[in-house]
């Protein structure tokens, strides 16, 4: 009757597609849940989300943010852009066999933006970025899930409708306030899974216009199908996770698109029925698009391995334990563990950890671990889930409980250990992208519970008391993040067999000039995992301090006895047995310090200060200037090089030197002050007295 009407005051074709809409099946039917018009829903998405992480915007620079930002020379003006794509996320050439082979070169372009418009090393400017992405992520979330929820549509007009304005608000609050994202949000390294997460959906989005009619009566447009493979590649330039929405995106395509009924098309696949076309397959244009997302995602990560090289990223038994173990049984059992405690992180997100390595999960050995249990949990709901989705008679939960699976799962694949090794054991922030699939499956199971709740208020009224202590835990642990100090001292009651927990606050109070309550947690870092080297190193250079020589000598020997060439401990060995005047042993051990890492300005320098005890003066000269060539800032060399040739009566050369030393640091006083004196001894008073100045 709506098509036949056809006088003045009939429907529009747009209200004639919402009605046929509603006759299907739909969550918003049975969700008890607000009804906003679109703009509001984005609206209060947005501000909910800002209020979550808000207070992060004037923290500090934490954790590895010193290792990406502060001390990546990628992101000075000095260094040219083009070796950002030849570098990894750290600054490390990618052919380096020390490099982790993250390439994220666009991520790094943004932190090298922020660098170069702040003038400088300034969080505030990084955080407030960070901020504006999630909440910009949390917006488009109630688009993408309008469509996960609700299907797609587009009206004659071409715009395409919401038909689950409810269910697709809910959803995108529940990710915007979710705890498990802070470490993405106030965590400035954290902007690669955000960046990663706008492409990704941005892709996803583009590939859903790719099927709005054109003029031309095409069933899909392989421009838009392009535009998102591009989009792809981007989200892969800023993390690797982004090329997985090529994956979805097919997904997306045989699910919605081409409504293919997977276990039917299974079946006939099995029994090789000729009628496989009939089932969708070679519908619409799907195999094209395959080939083409195929093709794409092939090129992008033939590109990628030749750029990062064949070789894969070098990663040591402390940051993923379980990849090392020799048994097959006990690799694939701690996977599978690994797997349960995310999964856990996004059903109950309380227990949030900077780092979990490092002890902090111990190896299940064997069945008897009573942990098997989170395993057998985990798998009994994937199968329920798995079951649901491809045996149910109703189409619309087919759909919907595949598709939360597969925004679950497949962002996931390349953290699962499954393809190559990773470097963590569980990380909050790979779970950025699949909190997605959590938050249609939550959905859909809220809808469920309406559908046979006979108070659906009380129901309403819970979820949002889970959405109001979501919003509370980020708000708290966005605070735990504004500072090292809080980050580390969290972790102490989430993962206290974390020895890298223990070490980082030992780190933290040594830096704060505590050093007596920095042993304690060094010696209990070490305590947990005998074999860390830095936390020995650390500790032996407090000992050192403290004229505590002989523990300190045994510790950085055992640190160099396990990790030979651990430059750093060796140049401390050497200052620690140069101290006991053991001489030759110092020099030995300087220079296997500087044989392990050639550009060693500071073991130079300590180098130059034992020569020039042993009245070596040549040596230590040729020391210290090898220290300024490396580090031509290096104030301490430069000036030990004057006083030594002004007390060897060198004057004219010592003057020379402290010339030099002034151009390259001219406001340093010591040297100044050295200067003055050796020029003083030459009678020269009047630039003597100048150089005070």
């Amino acid at each position: 009757q709506i098509f036949n009407q056809h006088n003045a005051e009939a429907p529009s074709l747009e209200q004639a597609f919402q009605r046929m809409a509603q006759m299907e099946p739909n969550l918003d039917h049975d969700v008890s849940w607000f009804l906003l018009p679109s703009y509001w829903s984005k609206m209060v998405v947005a501000l909910i989300s800002f209020l979550c992480f808000a207070n992060s915007y004037d923290g500090d620079f934490v954790f590895d943010d010193s290792e990406a930002i502060i001390n990546n020379k990628d992101l000075r003006a000095e260094t040219p852009l083009g070796d950002l794509w030849y570098h990894d996320f750290w600054g490390s050439k990618l052919s380096s066999n020390t490099s982790h082979k993250s390439y994220r070169p666009l991520t790094v372009l943004t932190f090298r933006m922020n660098y170069l418009f702040a003038g400088g090393f300034y969080p505030v400017g990084f955080h407030v970025i960070n901020i504006i992405l999630h909440c910009t992520i949390s917006v488009l979330m109630v688009d993408v899930f309008s469509i996960l929820l609700g299907g797609l549509q587009f009206s004659n007009k071409g715009r395409r409708l919401n038909l689950a304005p409810k269910s697709s608000l809910l959803a995108a609050l529940l990710f915007a306030v979710h705890p498990v994202h802070t470490e993405c949000v106030a965590g400035i390294v954290g902007r690669a899974d955000l960046l990663c997460a706008l492409f990704f959906l941005l892709s996803f989005l583009g590939y859903c216009k790719a099927f709005r009619e054109n003029k031309e009566g095409h069933t899909f447009s392989v421009f838009w199908v392009l535009v998102s493979v591009g989009l792809g590649a981007i989200a892969m330039l800023c993390k690797e996770q982004g090329i997985t929405i090529l994956g979805l995106n097919a997904v997306f395509d045989a699910l919605v698109i081409n409504k293919i009924n997977l276990l039917e098309l299974i079946r006939k696949l099995l029994y090789k029925d000729k009628s496989v076309e009939n089932a969708g397959l070679l519908k619409k244009g799907l195999l094209f698009r395959i080939t083409l997302l195929m093709c794409g995602g092939a090129g992008i990560l033939y590109i990628r391995w030749r750029i990062m090289g064949t070789g894969p990223p070098a990663f040591t038994e402390v940051d993923n334990p379980a990849s090392f173990a020799d048994s097959l049984f006990v690799r694939a059992i701690n996977y599978n563990y690994y797997y349960s405690l995310n999964a856990w992180l996004l059903l109950c997100p309380w227990w949030l950890c900077f780092d979990w390595s490092m002890g902090c999960i111990p190896l299940i050995k064997s069945v008897s671990d009573w942990r098997i249990i989170a395993l057998a949990a985990l798998w009994f709901c994937l199968i329920g889930l798995i079951c649901q989705a491809l045996c149910s008679e109703d189409s619309h939960k087919r759909r919907i409980l595949t598709l939360g699976l597969g925004f679950l799962i497949i962002p996931f694949l390349p953290a699962s250990n499954l393809f190559f090794r990773v470097g963590f054991v569980v990380a909050e922030r790979v779970i950025y992208l699949p909190s997605i699939g959590y938050c249609i499956l939550f959905t859909y199971g809220f809808s469920l519970l309406s559908k046979q709740a006979k108070k659906k208020k009380i129901l309403a009224v819970a979820v949002l008391g889970i959405l109001l202590i979501n919003v509370m835990r980020c708000a708290l642990r966005s605070s735990q993040w504004r500072s090292e100090e809080q980050l580390f001292r969290s972790a102490l009651s989430v993962c206290p067999l974390n020895a890298k927990v223990h070490y980082n606050v030992g780190k933290n109070l040594a830096d704060k000039g505590n050093q007596s309550a920095a042993i304690k947690y060094y010696r209990e870092a070490v305590r947990l995992n005998p074999k860390y080297v830095h936390a020995m190193n650390n500790l032996g250079n407090i000992l050192k301090e403290r004229n505590e020589l002989h523990e300190a000598e045994e510790l950085l020997s055992l640190a160099v006895q396990i990790q030979p060439d651990f430059a750093a401990a060796w140049m401390n060995l050497g200052i620690v047995q140069n101290s006991l005047r053991r001489f030759e042993e110092a020099e030995q051990s300087y220079w296997t310090a500087i044989k392990h890492r050639k550009k060693y300005p500071d073991c130079y320098y300590n180098l130059g200060r034992l020569y020039a005890d042993l009245n070596r003066h040549i040596d230590a000269l040729n020391a210290w200037r090898n220290a300024t060539v490396l580090k031509p800032e290096h104030s301490l060399a430069w000036n030990n090089m004057i006083i030594l040739l002004d007390n060897t009566g060198n004057l004219a050369q010592a003057e020379a030197v402290g010339r030099e030393a002034l151009e390259l640091i001219p406001n340093d006083h010591s040297l100044m002050f050295s200067l003055a004196n050796v020029l003083g001894k030459s009678q020269k008073y009047k630039v003597g007295n100048w150089s005070f100045l």
